[in-house]
């Protein structure tokens, strides 16, 4: 699961728990949104720590231009 299916998971669940009121027999559209909230949570927060672990650090070791050397018996 993805980043966008999670928060697309998020904001189906929020709106069928919070803003629907139809009444389905035999099904609780509530507690099916608020199961869909929670699923979509936990894939947004799975998919934002498996994104950032992937991510290369790139680190500089030298300097860039690289500093100025003087011959040892020259004057500045």
């Amino acid at each position: 699961m993805r980043i966008g299916t999670s928060i697309g998971l998020l904001a189906l669940g929020l709106i069928l728990a919070l803003a629907v009121r139809v009444d389905i027999g035999g099904i609780d559209l509530e507690l099916v949104g608020w199961i869909l909230a929670v699923v979509g949570a936990i894939g947004l927060i799975v998919s934002i720590v498996l994104a950032r672990q992937t991510r290369p650090v790139v680190r500089r070791e030298a300097e860039y231009p690289p500093p100025r050397t003087y011959p040892p018996d020259s004057r500045y």
